[in-house]
């Protein structure tokens, strides 16, 4: 079913951010996957790589998963918009409204057990609610019928290491959902 999404999505021109891409960054990871991660967008890093997640901030989000009792290939990965925005900007409303029916093609197609959204962009898009990730985050939501947590973004507890044992709580919560051990992999 992904790979029927992907398809559909192609050498996507739905929005001005393909003419400044290197690559489309669909997702990754287990097709099947009780837990998703989302995040904003990609960055420089996953622009050249056509992966979700890579340097400093993925490999903290790596890391992270490894805590929960999994490894990145048992989870699936992606972001709200599929190409990198100029300057690693916020992403602008038709450049979210182009890439979100796929997004919510992933979700459903995927349809995980807890969805993870990574920092403020990612929660308020999915939730469409504009409260501040800072009030958000910790506090169990619904996406479609599926439960969704949001949390801080890796690159924001990589600027500011002092909210992690806040993020370690809300990724302890959903383990707890999902009938996880820390670091079991069971």
């Amino acid at each position: 079913m992904l790979d029927e999404i992907r398809r559909e999505l192609g050498d996507c021109q739905r929005c001005n951010l393909c003419s400044t891409r290197k690559n489309l960054v669909f997702g990754s990871g287990n097709p099947r996957a009780e837990l998703v991660f989302v995040g904003e967008g990609p960055g420089e890093n996953e622009d050249l790589q056509g992966v979700p997640f890579v340097g400093a901030a993925g490999d903290l989000l790596t890391k992270m998963i490894g805590a929960m009792g999994y490894r990145r290939d048992d989870v699936y990965i992606c972001n709200v918009v599929k190409c990198r925005p100029p300057g690693n900007r916020n992403p602008e409303p038709e450049e979210v409204a182009a890439c979100e029916p796929f997004l919510r093609a992933q979700l459903a197609a995927i349809q995980p057990k807890v969805v993870v959204a990574l920092g403020k962009f990612a929660a308020q898009t999915l939730l469409r609610d504009s409260t501040p990730i800072t009030r958000l985050r910790g506090n169990w939501r619904t996406y479609e019928g599926i439960q969704l947590m949001p949390t801080f973004h890796p690159a924001y507890l990589l600027r500011s290491p002092a909210e992690k044992r806040k993020a370690w709580e809300d990724l302890q919560a959903v383990m707890k959902v999902l009938g996880k051990q820390p670091g079991s992999r069971a």
